[in-house]
């Protein structure tokens, strides 16, 4: 501050700390107005808020001239108005010795022998009240620190909580916190030194701050929601569309989850029904399925919820009810499979056939090509959190995980800073290298362990894994933390989630249905699938008995009275084992995708981001490179013959008649093997100048390609100088 020359930012002390680059000048907003010498001359948006800047230069050296009382440096530029008294101050100097500054009128100010005080009766009993803002006790004292309200008797505060509540109230809200007087108790407040500014509440200025008040409920509350696109989903005039329950409505209901037809229709929720079943004013309606209904899908399931459970039974009671044989029909004359959905097998060949057959492959491809452009549109809003401020990693390639570990949680670190990888254990890097081959390098290292350590498990398609000394540890957090970092400063995507994870990450794990291929443990695929093919009663029974101790420890007992309930148990079986059994550690992980803004939008653009946390890259062809490198030339005549011959070679390297690969064409420039998400930056150039060889620069991501008089000439020193480098580099 060029009046006070701290460099403190502190907006409730000293004001807004504000810079203008275009008049080399930064001033705190209190010591701007505090100023003795200093008056607005100018317009509102003149100078500095009314004050001009030829003012604030002559203030500054009138100030230079005078030494502050209190820290005996030049640049006082406050003086008290008391009469005959010459001291002068900085404000922050003012602030630390009790001074007070009256923010009204003349803008006076008064040095500490010289400050108003306010007047206690000498028979007010003296002792400790309660501060009626923070509710912690204060003194009944005449000091700096203590004010009493004017207005009321018992009303004490402490300064630095009317002040806070003063900046966020405003003049229009500020006020006495016992009986509401504003206009004496400013007044006060005033005199006193507390600032008042002359704005709304900060309440009414946040955007959309009472939305929620608007807004009507749309969830579905039944124990099983049928919506594949989530219990928040809502499609007026359809079967998804949501009703709210008729008496209290804070709960709700797809129409199809509760086999309503229209939506005139009266419902009630569990909680309603229950009072009026208490009152004698509500006769329950029958369970139905779904699967009576005309409209119905065949995803069904039971709609009513259950009846209150029994009193515990023994292990052995269990057993034999979940062993009993007699067949127990529903009500309405139903089969005992009526309730029962799909099998997921089923569900899945039907989703999934059309798109994967041969005609529809390359509108497959095509699509998701426009989901990766749409994704890296996205990751490139959330780079712009990324400042120039840096952070240096030191990673030790032949222990990443450990190394990186390490950066990720120290003190400094930031995932909106700039991050810089010195890599400790090579000779050819023994400085920090802050090009970004060197973060690609480090970012592709890390996703290859995750995607290998005990955190997942599968095969190709992942899902989370339980490792209780992670949990501790706290590395599931620390694992998604990464994955979003690398997302948004330029590194590779996972592309090993199964499809289950992702849904779980962004719909909620209550709103998903694994399959049996989410089970990675043999053993536990084996029982289920012994239970799914189970092809009598008998066999299915008996299979339970052999693992009936693995049901109970899994929380999936149920009474088996027909065939067809082998559905259900193998449905409760895989949601306990995939989803409910690794509750802790996906919560974390989420916790730690929510970094930079990522899981946010994942859940906005599910589709986009499906794309590239469930899929590979696609493989680099020469149409792909070519698009990607922006072509300059310091002539049409050399730019057109140069990107001929540039296109050529490509489609020689896709072919295979090269020794290089399109991959390595891509290392040579940039230093990943692959296209980030979130795409290069800068964006990669080529350039045809009078030169021997290709040169690179990888902190440009520019390529300097020579010109030559044929085609032979210029594939010769492209795969002599690429086939080199890269020989160099992995020696």
């Amino acid at each position: 501050c060029v009046l006070c020359g701290r460099t403190d930012d502190c907006p409730e002390k000293y004001g807004e700390k504000r810079t203008y680059v275009e008049y080399d000048l930064t001033v705190h907003y209190y010591c701007l107005l505090m100023s003795s010498g200093i008056w607005q001359r100018g317009e509102e948006g003149e100078g500095v808020d009314g004050f001009l800047i030829t003012d604030i230069r002559k203030e500054v050296n009138r100030a230079a001239k005078l030494k502050c009382n209190i820290c005996k440096k030049k640049g006082a530029s406050i003086g008290c108005v008391a009469p005959k008294c010459k001291r002068s101050y900085h404000f922050p100097c003012g602030v630390q010795k009790e001074c007070i500054f009256q923010f009204m009128e003349d803008f006076r100010s008064y040095c500490w022998e010289h400050k108003p005080v306010q007047k206690f009766p000498d028979k007010e009993s003296r002792g400790t009240s309660q501060c009626t803002i923070c509710l912690d006790l204060v003194e009944q004292l005449p000091i700096y620190t203590v004010l009493k309200s004017p207005c009321c008797k018992n009303a004490w505060f402490h300064r630095e909580c009317l002040q806070y509540q003063a900046l966020s109230a405003g003049i229009f809200f500020f006020r006495c916190t016992v009986c509401n007087n504003k206009d004496k108790f400013q007044k006060e407040m005033l005199r006193m030194g507390i600032h008042i500014p002359e704005k709304d509440a900060s309440w009414e200025l946040e955007e959309n701050a009472y939305q929620e008040l608007l807004q009507c409920y749309q969830h579905c509350d039944v124990k099983r929601c049928l919506c594949k696109k989530g219990r928040d989903y809502n499609e007026p005039d359809s079967k998804w569309e949501i009703k709210r329950c008729q008496c209290c409505g804070s709960r709700g209901t797809h129409l199809a989850c509760s086999s309503m037809k229209s939506w005139e229709q009266n419902w009630e929720c569990m909680e309603c029904r229950s009072i009026f079943a208490k009152s004698g004013n509500y006769s329950k309606q029958k369970k139905r399925s779904l699967a009576t209904s005309e409209k119905t899908d065949r995803t069904t399931c039971w709609l009513e919820e259950p009846s209150p459970k029994c009193p515990r039974q023994s292990r052995e009671s269990q057993r034999n009810f979940l062993l009993q044989s007699p067949k127990i029909m529903c009500q309405n004359n139903l089969s005992p499979c009526s309730h029962l959905e799909l099998p997921a097998s089923n569900r899945v060949t039907m989703s999934l056939s059309p798109l994967m057959s041969n005609g529809n492959w390359s509108l497959r491809k095509k699509h998701l090509r426009k989901q990766r452009r749409e994704v890296s549109n996205i990751l490139k809003e959330l780079k712009l959190q990324v400042n120039t401020k840096t952070t240096r990693l030191n990673i030790n390639a032949e222990n990443i995980w450990n190394s990186a570990l390490k950066g990720f949680r120290q003190r400094n670190f930031s995932a909106t800073n700039t991050i810089e990888i010195k890599f400790t254990n090579c000779k050819n890097r023994s400085k920090a290298d802050t090009s970004p081959a060197s973060k690609h390098c480090f970012f592709q290292l890390l996703m290859l362990h995750l995607q290998n350590s005990s955190l997942f498990e599968g095969s190709s398609a992942k899902n989370l894994s339980l490792d209780f000394q992670a949990v501790k540890e706290n590395l599931y957090f620390e694992a998604g933390k990464m994955i979003a970092v690398s997302l948004v400063h330029g590194g590779p995507s996972p592309g090993f989630f199964s499809k289950t994870l992702f849904n779980c990450l962004v719909y909620g794990p209550e709103n998903v249905k694994p399959a049996l291929e989410d089970v990675a443990d043999v053993d536990v695929a084996q029982t289920i699938k012994m239970i799914k093919y189970a092809d009598s009663l008998s066999s299915l029974q008996s299979t339970i008995h052999d693992c009936y101790e693995f049901l109970a420890a899994a929380g999936c007992l149920r009474p088996i009275t027909a065939l067809c309930d082998k559905n259900m148990l193998v449905n409760d079986i895989l949601i306990h084992h995939v989803i409910k059994r690794i509750t802790s550690p996906l919560e974390s992980f989420r916790q730690g995708l929510k970094t930079l803004g990522v899981l946010e939008k994942m859940q906005m653009h599910p589709d986009a981001f499906s794309s590239i946390f469930c899929h590979k890259p696609e493989r680099l062809s020469a149409e792909t490179i070519c698009d990607l490198f922006a072509i300059h030339s310091s002539s049409d005549v050399n730019k057109v013959e140069g990107a001929d011959f540039w296109m050529s070679y490509l489609q020689d390297v896709e072919s295979g008649e090269s020794v290089v690969t399109l991959e390595d064409i891509l290392f040579f420039v940039t230093g990943s093997f692959s296209i980030p998400p979130v795409g290069f930056d800068p964006e990669p150039t080529i350039k045809f100048l009078h030169i021997m060889y290709p040169v690179r620069n990888r902190l440009l991501h520019c390529l300097e390609l020579p010109i030559t008089k044929t085609y032979e000439q210029f594939k010769n020193k492209m795969e002599f100088t690429i086939r080199n480098t890269l020989r160099i580099e992995r020696e």
